[in-house]
């Protein structure tokens, strides 16, 4: 099982691989697999960073068989979220 600071990191990864990779548009998304492989995140922890983003109302998820994501898209509030950040950084 991973850490906290693991776990935090995964799901910072996600939301922003998300962000950049739809270029903040809620309707596309990324499969679990792409994120998976590109983020190198075990498949149980990526399951578990997406359940608690989905808590968060920061990303929408279509589950396959075994709890596993099979889409993952970004909500409005998580694109308003990873834009405030965006501007925090310049």
């Amino acid at each position: 099982m991973a850490t906290l600071n693991e776990r935090k990191n995964y799901r910072q990864a996600i939301m922003k691989m998300l962000y950049e990779a739809t270029e903040g548009n809620r309707l596309l998304g990324v499969t679990g697999a792409r994120l998976r492989d590109d983020l190198q995140v075990p498949e149980q922890d990526l399951a578990a960073a997406c359940a608690y983003l989905v808590g968060e109302e920061l990303i929408t998820v279509d589950w396959a068989q075994g709890n596993t994501p099979a889409m993952v898209m970004l909500t409005h509030q998580g694109i308003r979220l990873m834009e405030a950040e965006e501007e925090e950084r310049g």
